[in-house]
C-alpha cells in the first residue's frame, strides 16, 4: 500500500499571509488540524497546527477583552507561527516509510508533494486506519503471535501447513526478534479453529505467544 492510497487528496491549505484568526476558522469549519501553508505562487511553505495557533493566541491569565484578542489575531499572520522546516513525501512512498518518517522526527503528518505543489496530506490518523486494513480487523479468525525460525522457506512451509487444513491467512506481519535468526510472526486465520492452529504447528520449530478468537 502507497501513500496516494491512504492520503487526503487536494487538502485544505491556507495562504502564508492570512490572520491566524481565519486559520482558526478554517480548522473549525474543516474540522482538521493540521493546515499545509502555501505561497502565493501555490509552493509548500510551511505547516500551520493547532497547537501553533494555541501558543500564538493569549494566555487565559490575559488581562485583554474577547475584542482586544480578536484585533491581537487578526493581525498575527501564519507565516509568523507556522513551523518552516517540513517533512514531506511523495505519492509513490511505501505507508510504513511514511510512519517510519513521522516516528523518527516526532510528527503527526506529512504534505504530499508532487514537485513544488502540494497533492495531498497524510496524517497519523490515516496510517492508523492503515494498520486496522492490514491486520484484517473487520474479519473473523484465529489470531496468534508466534516466534518462528527466520531461514529461508519457514513462512512458506507454515502456509502451506495451513492451506492443507482449509485455512485461509487473511493477514500476517512480522517483525525483528532479540533472538538471533528468529522472528516474531502475527498471523491471523480463517475458517478454523484454535484446535486445529495448534495442530498445525506441533512439532514444528514454533513458539505460540499468544493464541485467541478475534
Amino acid at each position: 500500500m502507497l501513500v496516494k492510497d491512504v492520503m487526503t487528496k487536494n487538502p485544505v491549505t491556507v495562504q502564508s499571509d492570512v490572520s491566524v484568526l481565519e486559520a482558526k476558522e478554517l480548522f473549525t469549519k474543516n474540522k482538521i488540524s493540521k493546515l499545509p501553508v502555501l505561497n502565493k505562487n501555490g509552493e509548500l511553505v510551511g505547516i500551520i497546527t493547532k497547537n501553533d495557533l494555541n501558543r500564538a493566541s493569549p494566555s487565559d491569565a490575559s488581562t485583554l477583552d474577547v475584542y482586544e484578542m480578536g484585533y491581537l489575531l487578526s493581525k498575527i499572520t501564519v507565516e509568523k507561527t507556522m513551523c518552516k522546516s517540513v517533512k514531506t513525501t511523495t505519492e509513490d512512498i511505501p505507508v510504513e516509510e511514511a510512519a517510519r518518517l513521522m516516528a523518527d522526527y516526532g510528527i503527526g503528518c506529512l504534505p504530499v508533494v508532487s514537485g513544488k505543489l502540494v497533492v495531498g496530506i497524510v496524517t497519523s490518523s490515516d496510517l492508523f486506519h492503515c494498520f486496522v486494513e492490514m491486520f484484517s480487523t473487520k474479519n473473523p479468525g484465529v489470531r496468534a503471535s508466534l516466534e518462528m525460525s527466520e531461514h529461508p522457506g519457514s513462512l512458506a512451509a507454515f502456509a502451506a501447513e495451513v492451506a492443507k487444513i482449509k485455512g485461509n491467512i487473511v493477514s500476517i506481519v512480522t517483525a525483528d526478534s532479540d533472538k538471533n535468526e528468529r522472528r516474531n510472526v502475527t498471523v491471523k486465520v480463517s475458517g478454523i479453529t484454535i484446535e486445529d492452529f495448534k495442530k498445525v504447528i506441533e512439532g514444528k520449530d514454533i513458539i505460540v505467544t499468544d493464541i485467541r478468537n478475534v
